[in-house]
């Protein structure tokens, strides 16, 4: 911990460090039965997946102590991914409608095909099992097509939604 024989005896908060650096506890797995301090920060945090990463300030902290806290658990936590913007939205949409075009030509061809050669069998058992075989095929595809051009519609009218300014939100 410190060096400091003052900071370090019994029943004094731990010394204020600097915005950014990492706690002394930080790297360890387990608090010292002494350690107050470490215990009493993580007491309070049941949903911590590091217990150990959580152990950041004293029990006394000031509200520049839990910001650095919050900031030093969110780098533990990951990066935080950026706002995706009108372009990727655009950019979805337009995929998702090329591959649902594509879906719908393919469906075509399969019930063209189904209609031109009919599963035909002698025996019943393979009568029906290759008819359910072409109802489950044909209805995979067109799935397929109707779920891509869903999820294109959904992308583009994000994407038209995306382009107006945001509005303050009033309190209710």
């Amino acid at each position: 911990m410190s060096s400091d024989p003052a900071a370090t005896q019994a029943g004094d908060p731990a010394p204020a460090r600097p915005e950014g650096q990492p706690s002394a506890a930080a790297g360890t797995a387990h608090p010292k039965a002494g350690d107050a301090a470490a215990t009493d920060a993580t007491a309070f945090n049941p949903g911590a997946e590091n217990v150990a990463s959580a152990q950041t300030a004293p029990t006394n902290t000031t509200v520049a102590d839990a910001a650095a806290a919050a900031s030093l658990s969110n780098e533990t936590a990951g990066p935080v991914a950026p706002r995706k913007g009108p372009l990727s939205f655009l950019s979805g949409a337009l995929t998702s409608g090329l591959l649902a075009w594509v879906c719908l030509g393919l469906s075509g061809r399969v019930v063209g095909y189904y209609a031109e050669h009919p599963p035909h069998y002698d025996a019943q058992i393979a009568q029906s099992i290759a008819t359910a075989l072409k109802t489950l095929i044909v209805g995979m595809c067109f799935l397929a097509t109707f779920s891509f051009a869903f999820i294109g519609i959904g992308l583009l009218l994000t994407f038209l939604r995306s382009l107006r300014p945001a509005v303050a939100a009033r309190p209710s």
